[in-house]
């Protein structure tokens, strides 16, 4: 190889950040990979970086399609997992939002995904920059008691073991997320499951994570998110399941607009994290807040 083509290789190679988002700690949150110039990168190698990293999901960033929002501050952002790209993730959309505000100064952006348009608005509070997405127009389905007996027996979870105020539904913001809600906050914490079983259904039902939720007050939950289709037993914290319950929410008249719910995700792991999602009147998006922290290459 000569010394130009190998200059070439290097100059190619793409900057990979790290940032852990819906946290201000380096320690919490979800971290996830944001790669702002992925222009040089197919499908293969944009998957052998998320998977060389593990994170749940990297963002790679490339130029969005001319005449798509302001020039410099719209971009078409792809997301993989260390096994799968997948349509939509809210925690590495806050990361990237964030990532490049500290470079090309905070204010509005547009993430051009695969679902579809997502505004993001970046903003300093208390000294740090924290980025507010909004969601795609969401939808909430049913679900077969089928496929919910399935789920639970994939938990090993009892039908007892459910909230009957908050009933099980697939919910989409994004990316389609299976909400169940826990009766107790030790049956959300007691997370053990069938990794290749509960895998499965997820594949069959075109499931990103399962939303799972207990209710602490009327605007305050606790959530987790097993996430085995990406390769990770879990996500410490979910935007996009996020944003699709906060659909739920809403649809099922769990809360009434306008309001903004504050979502525990991560203690159960060791990561905490803060996710915050406002549902405004006359406005069915979700709109998902919060902060990110770079972490050390």
């Amino acid at each position: 190889m000569t010394r130009e083509a190998a200059a070439g290789d290097t100059a190619r190679a793409p900057e990979i950040l790290r940032y852990t988002a819906f946290s201000d700690d380096p320690e919490g949150g979800n971290p996830a990979g944001v790669v702002l110039d992925a222009g040089g990168l197919d499908d293969a190698a944009q998957l052998a970086v998320a998977a060389g990293l593990g994170y749940s999901e990297t963002a790679f960033l490339t130029a969005a399609p001319e005449g798509l929002g302001e020039a410099g501050r719209a971009f078409t952002v792809r997301y993989f997992s260390p096994l799968a790209e997948v349509p939509f993730c809210g925690h590495a959309t806050v990361a990237a939002a964030v990532a490049l505000a500290e470079r090309i100064g905070a204010g509005d952006l547009l993430f051009a995904t695969q679902a579809g348009p997502v505004p993001v608005t970046v903003g300093e509070r208390d000294g740090a920059l924290r980025a507010t997405l909004t969601s795609v127009e969401p939808q909430v389905t049913a679900v077969a008691d089928a496929d919910v007996t399935e789920a639970l027996a994939a938990l090993d979870w009892a039908a007892s073991d459910l909230d009957p105020g908050l009933p099980p539904r697939i919910a989409y913001a994004g990316a389609r997320h299976l909400v169940l809600a826990a009766a107790t906050r030790d049956r959300l914490a007691r997370l053990a499951y069938d990794f290749d079983r509960l895998a499965a259904l997820m594949r069959r039902l075109d499931l990103t994570t399962l939303q799972l939720v207990w209710r602490e007050s009327d605007s305050v939950f606790h959530v987790r998110d097993p996430f085995p289709v990406g390769g990770v037993v879990e996500d410490p914290a979910t935007g996009a399941a996020a944003a699709a319950f906060g659909a739920y929410a809403r649809t099922l008249g769990v809360v009434c607009a306008p309001v903004t719910l504050t979502l525990h995700q991560g203690h159960d792991l060791g990561r905490p994290g803060v996710l915050t999602v406002e549902l405004r009147d006359g406005d069915p998006r979700s709109h998902v807040s919060g902060t990110a922290t770079a972490l050390p290459a």
